[in-house]
């Protein structure tokens, strides 16, 4: 949305005024609102956001103080105002000061990457057991099974056996 005073910048402040029951809105970018006297809402309450927040980007300041300034080409705020006052104009602005920026949203964040959640270690899947494997297992039953002279229980066995090697009952 752009400015309704200048039409020509990204609106960044917005004003609700209800006076005897009518309610106005105004939509200023961040020079008119201050140019209209609307820079600094929370001045007269003791509390100073612009130097709580601003307090984040300040060790930057006298590295971008010398030189031409840049400005976000959306909503024309620049980085001195961003520190001083805390806040971001739009969403341009990330892009325009990404370098100057990042340090501060990685102190602040503690990271710049998401993590996500970690996905537990998958249950482990039961190990499918091969024909040769098969074979050698009922091999060792039949032999137990002789061994205990359960002759009827190792005929069975056998008879798996030759089926799994594919040989016929006999």
């Amino acid at each position: 949305m752009l400015c309704q005073n200048c039409g020509k910048n990204e609106a960044t402040t917005h004003i609700k005024q209800i006076i005897n029951g009518d309610m106005a809105e105004s939509h200023l970018c961040s020079d008119c609102a201050a140019h209209l006297g609307y820079s600094d809402v929370f001045s007269g309450f003791g509390l100073n956001l612009s130097e709580l927040f601003g307090g984040f980007l300040g060790d930057m300041m006298p590295s971008i103080t010398s030189g031409k300034t840049q400005r976000c080409p959306k909503c024309g705020t620049s980085f001195d105002e961003i520190a001083h006052s805390g806040k971001v104009g739009c969403a341009d602005c990330y892009r325009t000061f990404y370098d100057k920026l990042l340090p501060s949203i990685q102190r602040i964040h503690g990271k710049i990457k998401h993590s996500g959640k970690t996905v537990s270690a998958a249950p482990e899947q039961p190990k499918i057991e091969t024909k040769e494997e098969k074979i050698e297992k009922l091999k060792a039953a039949m032999n137990d099974a002789v061994a205990k002279q359960d002759f009827e229980n190792a005929a069975k066995i056998r008879d798996e056996i030759k089926a799994l090697e594919g040989g016929e009952n006999k």
